[in-house]
């Protein structure tokens, strides 16, 4: 992929910062109504060095960002290119340290970006954790998983628009776990997610051919292949407001997401899974027909069970 040339850094000088410091990457597109929470909270949480990195918004993102003040940066591609390519792209300008990276429209809770950093601390063999997501009503948001199994799958996206509490969704969303307890997972959301700087050295950082979607469960694949553990620290807490930005571009953003699936199933099967491949494509074709279908004529149903929710911090 060609990308675009970013411009400078614009935005006001930050303060010398200890080397062990976090850091952030924000990747943006037309958040500017979410942004400021995000980046409050951030600082709030300790964090030396915040870069948003602008994936073309039109909105007032960059005025929100000038707002911010000193530890704030401003890094705008001047096009889309994706969640992955434009968090790879402002990893490069802050080196040495473990990157954060998450959506704008998170809200952080105390406490959540030391609970992360102390996991990766006190065990070298972690790469990459997350922590408890919560969804705007307090529920939690099913945020670590194991990786899909074809036959879950495909159950789940025939099935999980229209029966959403369904066997094969209930397995694919891992809705039947223990949200509570710290576990060693196969991979967690990008949403908000802490990566060993190591870790994101030796694995080259996110793919940026998953324009959107999928970028993190491949992250986590990559990791684990080189040797790296992927960590949940529920002690960790953010509330996630998901789509914001996606909203703007839903039936662009289906079929990214398929899209998505596709170059991950083709990317992991092995031996006889790959004689399914053909399926699978088959029906991912007609489910992105009928998840356009189901946005266009009422949108998309949440699961009918509430997982167990959690006190925010």
């Amino acid at each position: 992929m060609n990308e675009p040339d970013a411009e400078p850094f614009d935005a006001a000088p930050s303060d010398p910062q200890p080397a062990d410091r976090a850091v952030a990457i924000v990747v943006n597109y037309n958040a500017a109504s979410h942004l400021g929470t995000c980046l409050d909270g951030l600082r709030a949480a300790g964090v030396g060095d915040i870069v948003v990195v602008d994936n073309g918004s039109s909105d007032d993102s960059r005025e929100v960002v000038a707002a911010a003040g000193p530890g704030v940066s401003w890094l705008p591609l001047g096009a889309n290119l994706g969640y992955g390519a434009a968090a790879n792209r402002a990893a490069r300008l802050m080196p040495g340290r473990d990157i954060l990276v998450c959506n704008p429209d998170i809200e952080v809770g105390d406490g959540a970006v030391d609970a992360l950093r102390a996991s990766l601390r006190d065990d070298p063999g972690l790469g990459v954790v997350g922590p408890r997501l919560l969804n705007a009503d307090g529920s939690v948001y099913p945020s670590a998983r194991t990786f899909p199994d074809l036959v879950d799958a495909f159950g789940h996206g025939l099935l999980g628009l229209v029966v959403p509490n369904n066997p094969f969704t209930r397995r694919y969303r891992m809705l039947d776990r223990d949200y509570d307890r710290p576990a060693d997972v196969d991979w967690v959301s990008g949403a908000f997610v802490l990566i060993r700087r190591r870790t994101w050295e030796e694995i080259g950082g996110f793919d940026p051919r998953y324009f959107m979607y999928l970028e993190d469960v491949d992250l986590c694949w990559r990791a684990g292949r080189a040797g790296w553990r992927v960590g949940y620290v529920p002690e960790a807490e953010v509330v996630h407001f998901q789509g914001v930005s996606a909203a703007r571009h839903p039936y662009r953003m289906q079929v990214a997401h398929h899209r998505s699936m596709w170059r991950f199933a083709t990317q992991t099967s092995v031996g006889a899974k790959r004689w399914a491949l053909p399926v699978v494509a088959v029906g991912l074709v007609c489910r992105v027909a009928v998840a356009s279908l189901h946005h266009r004529f009422g949108g998309f149903r949440r699961p009918s069970r509430r997982l167990r929710q959690s006190p925010r911090s």
